[in-house]
C-alpha cells in the first residue's frame, strides 16, 4: 500500500483472509492469524501489546533513532560523524531532505506502536479480568502518550509555555486500523492538542498502572514520563510534584557508582523504564551500533558517532566518573553504550532528581529536598565535589554531564532557548520534515517550513 504509510504497519501483526474462486487457494499460512482470531482473547491482545513494546525498541525509535537524531541535531562540536550513512550526516549538518530514511522510519516506526496501542485500547472488553484489563489499558496509554510527545517534539516547533500553541504538530489518531482499506486521511493537530493528548493518556496510565510490572511500564514509569513532559511545557510544578512522588515511592534507588547504571543484562535499581535487548535483536540497538566501538558491536566508523575534545570541558571535576566514562577506539566512544547486549536504559531515577532540583530551585522551594542536595547526590554517586550551593546554571550543567548522549540534547535547547551555534532554537533546521512518503500519500498533511 503506498496509501498512507504510518498505520499500513498492521498488516506485519494481522492478515485478512485471503479469497478466490478455488476453495484450494484459500490456505491460511500457518504463520498467520486472521484479524478476528488476533483480537479475540486476552493472551492475543496481549501478544500485540508485546509486539508494540518490540516496535517501539526497535532502531528506528527507542532503540537509538530518536536519540541519535536529537544528539545530532543539536550538535555544536561536542560530536563528530565518521559514519557512512547519508541520513544521519544530514541530522549533523542541520540540513535533512524530505526523503530522509531515518526520519521516515522515526514516523512510520511511531504511528506503528500508536496503531497497536489503539487497536489494544478498542478491544479491552476481551478481558473479564478487571485487574488485567486496567494494567493492559495503562500499558497501552503509556506507549501511545510516549510516542506521541516525542513525535511532537521532533516534527514541530518548540511548545512555549502560557502560550496558545497553535503551531502544527502531528496528526492525532484514536482509533484502530484493522483493514487497510478503510484508511483515514487525517490533517496535523496543533501542537497544543497533541500535548493535551499526551498529559490524559499518560495521566490514565499512571493511575492505571501497578507500582511493579517485571520489566513493562508501571505507574513509575508513567510519572516519570509525565515529570519530563511537565518539564518541557514549562509546568515547574506539576514537573516537581510528579518527580517527587517518584522519587519517594517507586522504590527505586540510584545505582551506588554511575556505571552500574549502563550496559546491564537486566534492568538497574536506578531504571523506572528500560527497554530490552537480546541477542536476537541486538543488532537493531542503534545506540550501540553507532555510538560503540567496532570491537564492541560498532559500526566501521569506530564509533561513528565521535566524541569530540569540546566535549570535555563540561566537566569541572577531573575525579568526576562521568568525565572519564570513555574509551578510544579509532576516535573516542561514551561507555554508556559499549554493550551490545545491554538494556537500553530509558527514564532513570537521576532524571527524576534533576527535574526535581530544576524545578523546586524555579519556584523557590524544597519539597522533597533542597536543589543544592538533589544536585550533590548524583555529583557524590559520580565522586565529583560537591557544590555549597547551586543556580539554574550550575542545575543545568548537572543535566548536560549526567544525561550525555541519551537522547535529551535537542529537546532540552528548545525548551530553555539555547541556539544551536548560529541556528536559532526555533529555526525551521532543527524540525524533521514530514516525510516525502506522507506527503505523497495524503494530500491532507502540511509539510514543515523549509521542506
Amino acid at each position: 500500500m503506498e496509501k498512507y504509510k504510518y498505520i499500513s504497519t498492521i498488516l506485519s501483526l494481522l492478515t485478512l483472509t485471503f479469497i478466490a474462486c478455488n476453495d484450494n487457494l484459500n490456505i491460511e499460512p500457518e504463520q498467520y492469524i486472521l484479524t478476528e482470531v488476533a483480537i479475540e482473547s486476552p493472551q492475543n491482545i496481549h501478544n500485540i501489546l508485546n509486539n508494540a513494546y518490540g516496535t517501539a525498541r526497535s532502531g528506528s525509535s527507542y532503540g537509538g533513532g530518536i536519540a541519535m537524531a536529537s544528539e545530532l541535531l543539536a550538535n555544536d562540536g561536542d560530536l563528530s560523524w565518521n559514519g557512512t550513512y547519508v541520513d544521519p550526516a544530514e541530522f549533523d549538518e542541520k540540513a535533512m531532505l524530505a526523503d530522509n530514511g531515518f526520519v521516515h522510519d522515526i514516523w512510520m516506526n511511531g504511528y506503528d506502536v500508536i496503531n497497536q496501542s489503539n487497536i489494544i485500547l478498542a478491544n479491552l472488553t476481551v478481558f473479564t479480568d478487571t485487574y488485567e484489563k486496567e494494567v493492559t489499558e495503562g500499558e497501552a496509554k503509556f506507549l501511545r502518550g510516549l510516542v506521541y510527545f516525542d513525535l511532537a517534539r521532533l516534527f514541530s516547533k518548540p511548545y512555549v509555555a502560557d502560550a496558545p500553541n497553535n503551531q502544527l504538530g502531528v496528526p492525532i489518531v484514536l482509533t484502530a486500523v484493522l483493514d487497510p482499506y478503510n484508511l483515514e486521511y487525517p490533517s496535523r493537530n496543533t501542537l497544543e492538542e497533541v500535548y493535551t493528548q499526551v498529559i490524559l493518556d499518560l495521566t490514565d496510565a499512571y493511575e492505571l498502572l501497578p507500582p511493579s510490572n517485571t520489566i513493562y511500564a508501571t505507574k513509575y514509569s508513567a510519572g516519570a514520563l509525565l515529570a519530563r513532559v511537565y518539564l518541557e511545557m514549562g509546568d515547574y510544578i506539576n514537573a516537581r510534584t510528579i518527580s517527587n512522588d517518584v522519587i519517594n515511592n517507586s522504590g527505586s534507588s540510584l545505582t551506588t557508582t554511575f556505571a552500574k547504571a549502563f550496559n546491564n543484562d537486566e534492568n538497574s535499581q536506578e531504571d523506572l523504564f528500560a527497554w530490552q535487548v537480546t541477542s536476537q535483536d541486538a543488532s537493531a540497538n542503534y545506540f550501540n551500533l553507532f555510538w560503540a566501538g567496532r570491537d564492541y558491536g560498532g559500526r566501521s566508523g569506530n564509533p561513528d558517532i565521535d566524541i569530540e575534545d569540546q566535549h570535555y570541558e563540561i566537566y569541572d571535576d577531573e575525579d568526576d566518573d562521568r568525565a572519564n566514562f570513555f574509551y578510544e577506539a579509532k576516535w573516542w566512544c561514551t561507555t554508556k553504550w559499549q554493550y551490545q547486549f545491554g538494556n537500553i536504559p530509558f527514564l532513570r531515577l537521576a532524571e527524576m532528581y534533576l527535574i526535581r532540583a530544576e524545578n523546586n530551585f524555579r519556584e523557590v522551594t524544597t519539597i522533597g529536598n533542597t536543589p543544592q542536595n538533589d544536585i550533590n547526590k548524583l555529583r557524590g554517586r559520580a565522586n565529583a565535589g560537591l557544590y555549597t550551593s547551586v543556580n539554574l546554571t550550575t542545575i543545568l550543567m548537572e543535566r548536560k554531564r549526567e544525561l550525555a548522549f541519551e537522547g535529551f540534547a535537542l529537546f532540552d535547547a528548545k525548551r530553555l532557548g539555547k541556539n544551536v551555534g548560529n541556528i536559532p532554537y526555533n529555526a525551521n533546521q532543527l524540525v524533521l520534515p514530514i516525510p516525502l512518503r506522507e506527503m505523497d500519500a495524503n494530500s491532507n498533511l502540511i509539510q514543515n517550513e523549509g521542506y
